[in-house]
């Protein structure tokens, strides 16, 4: 790997320290003749930040990249956003982040604003993947790159590439960790009870999680190992707008009022992710008749939901590293950048698990190039190894975990 290069705020080496992923490409922020490298990561934090370097290298022009993210109300998006932002800057790059509150009129707002600030190039996570096909015309129009970030942009051709976790598996990692904990093939004439919680309907990977557990958890239900009192099973019956913790609670207090108030044992609360498992959990902690604890699931590794994984209230997370998924973004826009034109062979020099597909994922105007990380199931057994051990959160005072940066 060769030097890292100095001139990096301290700051900026220590989170490349974090990360489990990196590039070793060099690519000029200028797309001319001088040339950067993508800082180096490690496993574990960096014990020695004065390691002696070259400058960074002088060039004629910066290019600028403008970050949009769905809102800060979700501790994820406020970590992809500093993470993006850190990552363009330590390599010269301007970077200007916005958040629009999970209003999508305000994220048009925000792209126009960035269009007319003069970006080379945009990251764009969406709140409502249909509603931004008009104002991306506009960055089309003005030959300005569209990387989708995590959540795929629908129904425009102005996206060059798509950059994500691969969400069916998240999902099939929830179903089949229900699979295994419950021994569901060897269950016999056993039967247990789940009750679903997807997310949010205007996010497309709301139905990628929501269909790899569902695809996994099916032959079940269709046998009736797995049961549902409440009968909601379908997308439109079980998602979450916004992903809102509230709405999660609300739902679940009523199906537990509605068929478990005699006592009838829940099982399993399949949840997509974090948010929605918090308010699942709130609901079985105040209205659970039941005397058992039921199997909750999760994504993303929230700080409250790994609290209530190491209190044995929720059983699991899918955690998917957003520090990787920036450093991967940061190296698709160097190639984009730089005048390349990326292809699978950009995998080759990231040091995490990630794949090129061309196949997977269209948006209604075909399928887009995508770069698609892999995720991992954290439980109360393996969050050391996870989640410690890599760098990504530390213990605080109190025994439970905070995020390391």
């Amino acid at each position: 790997m060769r030097k890292k290069v100095l001139g990096l705020v301290l700051t900026i080496v220590m989170l490349i320290s974090l990360v489990g992923c990196s590039s070793n490409k060099d690519v000029s922020t200028s797309g001319g003749d001088a040339t950067k490298d993508t800082p180096a990561a490690t496993e574990a934090p960096a014990t020695d930040s004065t390691t002696e370097t070259a400058p960074p290298a002088t060039t004629d022009k910066t290019f600028k990249v403008g970050i949009s993210m769905p809102t800060k109300s979700l501790e994820r998006w406020n970590r992809d956003g500093s993470y993006l932002q850190q990552q363009f800057q330590s390599l010269g790059y301007e970077a200007e982040l916005t958040y629009s509150d999970n209003k999508s009129d305000q994220q048009v707002n925000d792209i126009q604003n960035l269009i007319a600030d003069g970006v080379n190039l945009l990251v764009i996570a969406a709140i409502d993947g249909d509603t931004l096909s008009t104002v991306l015309q506009d960055a089309k129009a003005q030959n300005i790159p569209v990387i989708s970030y995590d959540r795929l942009i629908m129904n425009t051709d102005a996206i060059s590439y798509y950059v994500s976790f691969d969400n069916y598996t998240v999902g099939k990692l929830q179903g089949q960790y229900i699979v295994d904990t419950l021994d569901l093939d060897n269950a016999g004439d056993k039967t247990f009870n789940l009750e679903v919680t997807a997310g949010d309907p205007a996010d497309n990977n709301a139905t990628y999680f929501y269909n790899g557990a569902m695809d996994v958890l099916k032959p079940y239900i269709d046998k009736g190992t797995l049961k549902v009192p409440s009968g909601q099973t379908k997308f439109e019956e079980v998602a979450t707008a916004a992903w809102d913790t509230a709405t999660a609670l609300d739902r679940m207090q009523n199906i537990l009022a509605s068929y478990y108030a005699d006592g009838t044992q829940l099982d399993v609360a399949l949840c997509s992710n974090d948010s929605t498992a918090l308010g699942v959990t709130q609901a079985i902690e105040s209205d659970y008749a039941g005397s058992n604890t039921p199997i909750i699931t999760g994504q993303d590794g929230d700080v409250a939901n790994l609290k209530n994984l190491l209190d044995g209230k929720q059983s699991m997370t899918v955690y998917k590293a957003v520090a990787n998924e920036a450093v991967v973004t940061v190296a698709l826009a160097q190639e984009i950048l730089a005048g390349n034109k990326p292809d699978a062979s950009l995998t080759d020099k990231f040091d995490c698990a990630a794949t090129y597909d061309t196949e997977s994922y269209d948006n209604g105007t075909g399928k887009i190039p995508s770069y698609l990380l892999v995720p991992d199931v954290v439980t109360k057994d393996n969050y050391k190894e996870k989640l410690v051990d890599t760098g990504y959160y530390k213990l605080g005072d109190d025994g439970y975990l905070v995020a390391a940066q």
